[in-house]
């Protein structure tokens, strides 16, 4: 069996090869951490994080790096709104992300570089360029001169004219022409900048990534991902940047997720269906909003709704019951035989659907109706009057791997009961009034570890429950 992805620098599926056999280099676009994520920007960090599983499930070895946009015209202007310091900002979105997507059950990259972080490169990296023609300085600011680099517009098939046409760009007197864009942007009064030999400034958005790519991952990667929404502009600057300056192709492969819509309208502030990760995860399970996306295909559309997540919660607690029943019976089972390799066989041929349903681009949309089958077939089982431990063990392992792979957990644990949780945290804040600030640290790991996610705030504590 072969992997074949969608590549959207092809416009069609092909066999997944890496550059080196059993191993996987992919960065993933992360956030600029101003705000709290939304429900749109949780589809790529699922996405992917799933993509990774099931790389993993297949035996590579992936190195996976996703960055924080720490430092950007919006966290400038949300540190302003707030009165506090861009990096303080920066610091409570990061752990707020980590935290939400920790609850929806996203792993940790191996790296999150951060721009503060990567100064030294973006400079380097913006300095050669100059030195090969391709970027120029002007008044402080440096822009890359995007007709210089020919195959720009291969990723969103579009000729430079037509993207010219296209592109929000304002023309100013800095530039030579309307369609090059910012690599670094000179300082303004009071703002927070670095040296460069251009003058005290900050990166542009777009060459924070491809400094990042080269820094930790090389010149030429297997695959790139993000959002559909990072095509263009974004995506394809990147592409003109890091392949005007390594002379090599960027990425391999380019993967995007789809949008999603809030009952069946496109997510916006000013229509008032702007859904933070951080609120949805008090009202459902976050196990419930991440079944809910990766049940169906990544490239799809999909429409967000309190119907859909309870549709979804719905169907995963039919995997968590039969999951619960197969372990109950394998405890109690008395090893009666029956068929059992009539059955091992019905179930070898689910793990050969379901990993077919993954190969054919990550269609999670059919490995979740392989998994749904194989629950009905785990159910009509246990009705049977004789068992077999080696089959149930079969089913309990084959509901495992799937749920590896698509992020769920089909057991079901038990849950301290509010109340106790409510108690727990009344005795945590009487230690910090007493200054026994092991005994509160005990209560908050204790705490975590059974799942549940503090947040000190002026009006008291507020929890809400994570994932394990």
């Amino acid at each position: 069996m072969t992997i074949q992805l969608y590549n959207t620098l092809t416009r069609k599926k092909e066999v997944f090869e890496p550059i080196e056999p059993g191993r996987i280099s992919m960065y993933v676009c992360g956030p600029t951490v101003y705000n709290y994520i939304h429900i749109g920007n949780a589809r790529p960090a699922v996405v992917f994080d799933m993509v990774r599983r099931y790389f993993e499930y297949r035996g590579y070895d992936v190195d996976y790096v996703s960055n924080f946009t720490d430092v950007d015209d919006k966290i400038i202007k949300a540190a302003e709104e707030m009165g506090e310091d861009v990096m303080e900002i920066a610091e409570k979105f990061i752990a707020a992300f980590h935290e939400d997507t920790g609850a929806l059950g996203v792993k940790q990259a191996d790296r999150h570089p951060r721009v503060t972080e990567t100064m030294p490169e973006i400079i380097d990296f913006i300095h050669r360029l100059i030195d090969k023609g391709y970027a120029y300085e002007s008044q402080g600011d440096v822009y890359f001169r995007t007709r210089k680099f020919d195959d720009y517009g291969q990723l969103s098939h579009q000729s430079i004219d037509d993207l010219q046409a296209g592109a929000r760009i304002e023309v100013g007197d800095k530039k030579e022409d309307p369609l090059d864009f910012v690599l670094w942007k000179a300082a303004k009064e009071k703002e927070i900048a670095w040296e460069s030999p251009w003058g005290e400034g900050r990166p542009g958005w777009h060459i924070e990534c491809s400094a990042m790519v080269k820094k930790y991952l090389g010149d030429t990667i297997d695959i790139h991902a993000g959002g559909q929404d990072l095509s263009f502009p974004h995506h394809e600057n990147e592409i003109a940047q890091s392949e005007a300056l390594n002379e090599k192709r960027m990425a391999n492969y380019w993967i995007h997720n789809g949008y999603i819509n809030v009952d069946n309208e496109k997510m916006s502030k000013s229509l008032g269906n702007f859904i933070l990760v951080h609120d949805i995860i008090r009202t459902f399970d976050p196990e419930v909003v991440r079944f809910f996306i990766v049940n169906a295909h990544y490239r799809s559309p999909i429409n967000f709704s309190d119907e859909q997540l309870t549709s979804a919660a719905s169907s995963l607690d039919r995997i968590k019951e039969a999951y619960e029943n197969l372990k109950h019976r394998l405890q109690a089972s008395a090893d009666l035989g029956g068929n059992q390799e009539q059955w091992l066989k019905l179930i070898e041929d689910h793990r050969d659907r379901f990993i077919e349903a993954m190969d054919d681009d990550f269609n999670s949309a059919n490995a979740a109706s392989v998994t749904f089958d194989l629950v009905r077939q785990a159910n009509t089982y246990l009705n049977e009057k004789q068992s077999s431990t080696a089959v149930l063990r079969a089913f309990i392992d084959q509901l495992e791997d799937m749920g590896y792979v698509l992020g769920i957990d089909p057991s079901r644990e038990e849950e301290l009961l509010d109340e106790d949780v409510d108690r727990l945290i009344q005795e945590r804040e009487q230690a910090r009034r007493d200054r026994d600030f092991a005994r509160a640290d005990e209560i908050r790991d204790q705490l975590k570890n059974e799942g549940i996610l503090l947040e000190d705030t002026a009006q008291g504590t507020r929890w809400k429950r994570g994932q394990h």
